[in-house]
């Protein structure tokens, strides 16, 4: 019956592709959020013929996130440090590009990665938030800046990676920093003056100087730690914005509080973090909220895409939000109300907790998941599913996004932990070497896919299952196709009815982003940013399967593509050729372990095995003996490395320098490392 269904509403999508919208002229298609195109010329019968008209490098090998908007034959993107690129569409010819020159020494208050998620176009205006928490309009056939405003505390560990939101007159904002201790807030500004019209706090704040709305008086009722505000709260709504005008509500979700662990902070639901929440787009009163992880310990930020969609459950139609949330739950609400419909596991593994209330959708807690014990949680920070945008086909009625099973990460709330502005207050154990380590690897392994998900019958359609963990951010078509990259560089098409795989490409990089298709003159386009870093892109181990950094580039595909990549070469092809041989005294190598694993490896990889950033055991012996100028001095603040005077010492880096030695030796070998005697 479904494939019958496809059939004919294929054919009624043909019979008006030449007359629907070409352009991709919002970040998630349409203010549905969907994802899905009408264009069809680019099909599951035509695919095969699908090859590269274009590419351009972007000259940087950290991640690339952005959705393209593509309006009039032009491009405009986004690449890292919120660097802002316009292309012409069918040539790739740069017509303009636009540097904010975020401060690179605030590299280290970036959680994530330097990586930035787009922009968005209003009456002839470009916006653009950045890194360090401005909003900046530009001329869109320039590229020059009408205005900037800062939306944050500059002093502050805020961040912007989300691509901004067009409601109507007013450009919509939110913010990241939840991990280093600062207070969200969504904020709307005039999108002709960059004035600002309303603000949205996601947590209070200091209860003795009273609350800006009545939201805020009933939520700091949840909140049961002592000084609770004094860590800021967290509750960033980082990603996840969607707008519906007709009901003139703008759906978001905000992340973790500080610190992650209840155990710390004080018990209570804390919200409105890991929260989905509706506020009027023209006043910024809240409507509903529905929090899906109450007292959240795990990091399980409800900050993922929300699609919009009309869908019969029960015999009545509803209005309803959607979304895989990373704690591993797929849940469907009614949007006007925020009313619970339904929820059901998406992934194997979890571990948290047993399911919900079919009532309320409330989560049963196995015992003891949010004391200050050490545990095995699963899915793991990452989540079951991430900020990857996801599609929904309104043909089969089906939602296409990556999931990730059995995730797992051991979680050991510091019970000394105490909020210092100076760096980040996770509230994590750093120096726990106990038996959950060796039980997470004695576990299965963790795996990706591909998942098409019923939300109505709230199991799975299909699932493709990748020979990586990490997927990108999808798109579905009317061509009956489903596209997404992967972290190997693999960008591939499956048909959307049934999960074959129809098609591929070897970006030569990994693909975090999600493509987009449109026309110019009468040709169909499909654009993707390729480049891998980002949350779980920073970490490089064989155990979550192939990962592929490497340089970044822009790429468009059109039927009968002829262009070749080239991409430039990346990495080490060879074992490390240890720069200093002699053996390293075992206390300072162990105790620069633990430091390198808990400041070291979101950039530099988990056990000094790199991703995107240099791999440090092929450092010179220059480098390792400059560490000291270069880690507490700040020599390289220009570059993005960023100095933790106030974090590390002058100890600290020896033993991380001894570390960083023998990883170098124990990975060429004992004959590598005698040759450099």
């Amino acid at each position: 019956m479904r494939k019958q269904l496809f059939t004919f509403s294929a054919v009624f999508l043909m019979a008006i592709a030449a007359g629907a919208d070409e352009d991709w002229r919002l970040h998630g298609g349409s203010q549905t959020n969907q994802r899905f195109s009408p264009l069809n010329q680019i099909n599951d019968q035509t695919v095969s013929r699908l090859g590269l008209v274009w590419s351009q490098e972007l000259g940087t090998s950290r991640g690339l996130e952005a959705t393209p908007i593509v309006e009039d034959g032009v491009i405009y993107t986004t690449g890292s440090w919120s660097v802002v690129f316009a292309f012409t569409a069918r040539t790739g010819k740069m017509k303009w590009t636009y540097d904010p020159r975020v401060p690179r020494e605030r590299a280290y208050f970036f959680c994530c990665d330097v990586v930035n998620r787009g922009v968005a176009l209003r009456n002839g205006k470009v916006y653009l938030g950045t890194l360090d928490g401005r909003l900046i309009a530009l001329d869109q056939l320039t590229g020059t800046p009408v205005w900037s405003v800062q939306t944050t505390d500059p002093d502050k560990a805020y961040s912007i990676t989300a691509a901004p939101v067009i409601a109507r007159d007013k450009v919509l904002v939110g913010n990241a920093g939840s991990e280093y201790g600062v207070r969200g807030y969504i904020t709307a500004y005039d999108g002709e003056t960059g004035k600002q019209v309303w603000r949205f706090y996601t947590v209070p704040g200091d209860p003795h100087h009273g609350f800006e709305s009545k939201a805020m008086e009933i939520a700091a009722r949840t909140w049961h730690g002592k000084d609770w505000w004094k860590a800021g709260g967290g509750g960033s709504p980082w990603e996840g914005m969607t707008f519906d005008p007709a009901l003139d509500l703008l759906f978001f979700g905000t992340g973790n509080a500080s610190t992650w662990y209840r155990a710390l902070r004080g018990e209570g639901d804390s919200l409105y973090t890991a929260c989905i929440l509706a506020v009027k787009a023209s006043t910024g009163e809240l409507a509903w909220y529905f929090q899906t992880t109450p007292g959240d310990s795990f990091d399980f930020d409800a900050t993922q895409p929300l699609v919009q969609a009309d869908l019969t459950i029960g015999g009545r139609l509803h209005k309803v939000l959607l979304q895989a949330n990373k704690n591993g739950f797929f849940y469907v609400l009614d949007r006007q109300t925020g009313e619970f419909l339904s929820a059901a596991p998406f992934v194997s593994g979890i571990s948290w907790a047993s399911g919900l209330d079919s009532k309320t959708g409330h989560p049963i807690e196995f015992p003891g998941v949010g004391d200050a014990n050490p545990k095995l949680i699963s899915p793991e920070t990452t989540g079951a599913h991430n900020w990857n945008p996801m599609a929904f086909h309104p043909t089969t009625g089906l939602v296409y996004f990556a999931a990730r099973d059995n995730t797992q990460m051991v979680h050991v709330p510091d019970r000394k932990w105490k909020y210092d502005p100076k760096r980040d207050n996770v509230g994590i154990d750093g120096n726990y070497e106990g038996p959950l380590f060796a039980k997470m690897a004695s576990m299965p392994p963790p795996s990706g896919k591909l998942l098409a998900w019923d939300p109505i019958a709230q199991k799975a359609a299909w699932s493709a299952k990748y020979p990586v963990l990490d997927g990108g951010g999808v798109l579905a078509t009317a061509g009956n196709l489903v596209f997404q990259g992967r972290s190997d560089g693999i960008f591939a098409a499956y048909r959307a009815t049934d999960g074959k795989q129809v098609w591929q490409f070897d970006a030569a990089t990994g693909i975090m982003a999600p493509p987009v298709t449109y026309t110019v003159d009468g040709v169909q386009y499909m654009t993707v940013m390729v480049g891998w870093g980002g949350a779980a892109g920073l970490i490089n181990t064989p155990a979550l399967g192939a990962v592929k950094p490497g340089w970044g580039r822009i790429l468009t595909f059109a039927l009968d593509g002829k262009a070749i990549l080239k991409a430039p070469p990346f990495g080490h092809k060879n074992p490390p050729r240890p720069a200093i041989t002699a053996k390293q005294d075992p206390d300072a190598v162990h105790a620069g372990a633990l430091l390198f694993n808990s400041h070291c490896f979101l950039c530099h990889g988990l056990n000094a095995v790199a991703g995107p950033l240099p791999d440090l055991r092929y450092s010179s012996k220059e480098v390792l003996d400059s560490l000291p100028s270069i880690v507490l001095g700040g020599a390289r603040e220009s570059g993005g490395m960023p100095s933790f005077k106030k974090i590390l010492s002058e100890e600290d880096v020896k033993a991380i320098r001894a570390y960083i030695i023998a990883r170098a030796q124990e990975a060429a070998g004992p004959t590598q490392a005698s040759q450099r005697r």
